[in-house]
């Protein structure tokens, strides 16, 4: 009998984790795991605890700045997950076995508040940057204005792209058409792989604190539906292009918020297709819940619910809410991931200068 994670596997997800812990990540790939994701959130829990100080004093030794080292780190993470699942790309023929790449939060910083033509150039370059010659990376750029024009030349460099911040049905079709724009300007199809991933959780928590009239049967549910609605208009605009590659909704966000709620509520919702990256701690709770998981992402809310919904969620609101805490989200644990550096190397200084 296949364990929960192995039966979620079999109704047709791509599982990943949403973590580069090379510990978690060593837990997940041999529980099933086929890729992962990575952000700014992330790698400040990492460094948090410690485990890469050595590599950090080493940084720290050649004279790299604070912002230097964080991104070395963050790229040394980052393809240690990727030699673990390269033979998955591999045997996929690049169809699977990715590891996501955050490019910088601060690019999006109110406070630093760079120009839109500013933000797409660094984008782009840092997109180039820190693709090049990396076979399974993705490279995770967010769904705002800046990003999605930026997504467009990333595409048709060939860089392979995660369009991320995504909580509603306009910021899936602008991201999607630059992407398949810059995609048609490269010589071959090929190699064209991108993925699009949607927020789920965090748009129940934003029904709970601005719809708080929808029903008990809706409250909870906008996340699920909004998604569902973008898988399906996905798979079908894609399945037209007959390309090797999928092109793939990645189910993001899947730990739940709410106390009350079973942590793989979301897990189950989107079993049977594309991509869920799952925190480790949901997928340690679904691996102990015991229980067979089946495809589900074809099923619906009753009529009543949808048109409930459709009634009363704002989706401008939403989506306008959503995305300047979502950039703040990332932003700020960034800004504190270098303060961690600052406070580290001052701490390391002395072993360093004994060396």
């Amino acid at each position: 009998m296949p364990s929960p994670l192995q039966s979620l596997i079999q109704s047709g997800t791509k599982l990943w984790l949403d973590s580069i812990d090379p510990e978690f990540v060593r837990i997940n790939r041999a529980a099933g795991a086929t890729g992962a994701t990575s952000n700014p959130i992330i790698v400040a829990d990492i460094m948090q605890s410690g485990k890469f100080d050595p590599e950090l004093a080493e940084f720290a030794a050649k004279g790299f700045s604070d912002e230097e080292i964080a991104w070395q780190l963050t790229d040394l993470l980052v393809r240690q997950a990727q030699d673990v699942f390269l033979p998955v790309w591999e045997s996929t023929g690049g169809d699977d076995g990715y590891v996501s790449f955050e490019l910088d939060p601060l690019l999006e910083d109110p406070e630093r508040n760079l120009p839109h033509a500013e933000r797409v150039r660094q984008y782009i370059a840092l997109g180039k940057k820190w693709s090049r010659g990396h076979r399974n990376r993705m490279m995770k750029v967010p769904a705002t204005a800046a990003g999605i024009a930026a997504s467009e030349e990333l595409a048709a460099a060939g860089v392979t792209l995660n369009v991320t911040l995504i909580f509603t049905a306009n910021q899936y079709r602008k991201a999607k058409e630059a992407v398949w724009r810059g995609a048609q300007r490269r010589a071959s199809l090929d190699h064209f792989k991108s993925a699009y991933s949607v927020f789920v959780s965090r748009i129940d928590v934003y029904t709970a604190k601005h719809v708080p009239e929808l029903s008990p049967q809706a409250q909870g549910q906008v996340g699920i539906v909004i998604t569902k609605r973008l898988w399906k208009e996905n798979a079908a605009f894609w399945v037209e292009k007959k390309l090797p590659r999928k092109q793939e909704i990645v189910f993001a966000s899947t730990g739940t918020k709410d106390s009350r709620d079973d942590p793989a509520k979301y897990v189950l919702a989107f079993a049977g297709a594309d991509i869920e990256t799952n925190p480790p701690a949901t997928n340690e709770a679904v691996e102990k819940s015991g229980r067979t998981i089946t495809r589900a992402i074809e099923q619906m809310p009753p009529d009543e619910v949808l048109a409930e919904i459709d009634r009363l969620v704002d989706m401008q609101k939403l989506e306008e809410t959503l995305l300047r805490e979502g950039v703040m989200k990332f932003a700020e644990p960034h800004k504190a991931l270098l303060a961690l550096i600052a406070e580290k190397r001052a701490s390391l200084k002395p072993i360093v200068s004994d060396a």
